[in-house]
């Protein structure tokens, strides 16, 4: 055996750790309300999605990755209110569920992800292990959200001019803090395209993904993207929580400590892209269309390269529409491969230059990941 091929093949091994394993108990089973035979189970609280079972630009909801701090919730819509209050609001309000339908409605087409995919990365290409439930490539999905903008229910409650920011809580009581809750600041809650979202698919919320009502803060990490959502603080200071200062907080020599935080706070989603193929991928001799997926947060996806050689040369892939802002872009290209085994890489820019880096800083907590993935595939 050739030193490269047992380099790889240790590589093979050490990747395929990284992309979760399955454990399947009727106890994991129990806490969600889906079919949880397509996923890849980390624990009893997440389920990471296969990419390579992916096709549309949507993705089922019967496919779409579920990240929880408790158990999936079954809350009475007839019972159901969501409250708003705080130093920072004239009218504090409780609204029904009807009450939320009944107000303008908005429609986003936007991409979620969990702020720790990829996370088992720097431990496999790094060999610096972070922190947290090891996310392979499968945190994330697309979907067409409509719901009430936040700021419609914010003008009602007669926020003020001294908002700063707001904090968004769950209805899951188990989860830290009695309920998962996230800050927010005023300028991105006022943004139109952030969203109390109640339809998903063009459905009706499943209760793995927040029903009756969640929030939806596109181009953010998923944290931000309250699900179960039962209450509304707006302040005029900022607020510090767990999910802002220790979880969700890039912490390390490289990212300085922003207020409260240890670290910098997770915000901004980063720029990825990913093969719609099993990892590691097995393929015959033969001319191949590879297929993948490319998101970015601060403007819509402008190219996306491959490579065969490790990032020394790469090729333009093929864009395919609808290309928005918030929503990611599939591509696809065309390789002849030949037996043996290959890694192939990909690297995403969006119209603002901003583009996958060859290194990333390591954080204790593996955030962010989103160095070009070296993707094994062995032709036989």
């Amino acid at each position: 055996m050739t030193q490269d091929r047992r380099r790889f093949l240790q590589f093979l091994a050490a990747a395929s750790l990284a992309q979760g394993c399955d454990r399947s108990t009727s106890e994991d089973d129990a806490t969600f309300f889906k079919d949880t035979t397509p996923f890849k189970k980390h624990g009893s609280t997440s389920l990471e999605a296969r990419l390579e079972n992916q096709s549309g630009f949507l993705t089922p909801t019967d496919g779409f990755f579920v990240r929880n701090n408790d158990r999936s919730m079954d809350i009475d819509v007839n019972t159901y209110q969501l409250t708003v209050t705080g130093d920072a609001v004239a009218r504090p309000l409780s609204l029904t569920f009807g009450d939320l339908v009944a107000m303008p409605s908005r429609t986003v087409f936007s991409y979620l992800e969990c702020g720790g995919n990829q996370r088992a990365f720097f431990s496999t290409l790094l060999s610096r292990p972070a922190a947290g439930t090891q996310w392979g490539r499968g945190g994330v999905g697309m979907a067409v959200w409509t719901g009430v903008p936040l700021v419609e229910v914010l003008m009602r409650a007669g926020v003020t001019d001294d908002a700063y920011a707001l904090q968004l809580i769950g209805l899951d009581s188990g989860a830290p803090e009695g309920g998962f809750r996230r800050p927010l600041p005023i300028a991105k809650a006022l943004d139109p395209d952030t969203l109390l979202a109640y339809r998903m698919n063009g459905e009706s919320l499943p209760r793995d993904h927040g029903f009756p009502v969640r929030a939806l803060v596109p181009g953010w990490v998923g944290s931000s993207s309250i699900k179960w959502l039962g209450a509304i603080e707006v302040s005029s200071e900022a607020i510090w929580s767990r999910n802002n200062t220790t979880s969700y907080v890039l912490i390390g020599d490289d990212y300085p400590h922003e207020g409260e935080a240890q670290g910098r706070v997770a915000t901004t989603q980063s720029i990825k892209s990913t093969l719609a193929l099993p990892w590691p991928a097995r393929l015959t001799p033969g001319v191949h269309r590879i297929r993948g997926y490319a998101h970015a947060a601060r403007a819509p996806i402008a190219r996306v390269e491959w490579s065969t050689d490790d990032g020394q040369t790469w090729e333009n892939a093929t864009l395919l529409a609808p290309v928005l802002q918030y929503a990611w872009a599939r591509f696809e290209f065309t390789w002849e491969a030949v037996a043996g085994s290959h890694r192939l890489m990909t690297r995403a820019t969006d119209l603002e230059g901003g583009t996958q880096p060859a290194m990333v800083p390591f954080n204790e907590k593996g955030y962010l990941f989103n160095m070009p993935l070296p993707h094994p595939v062995i032709i036989a």
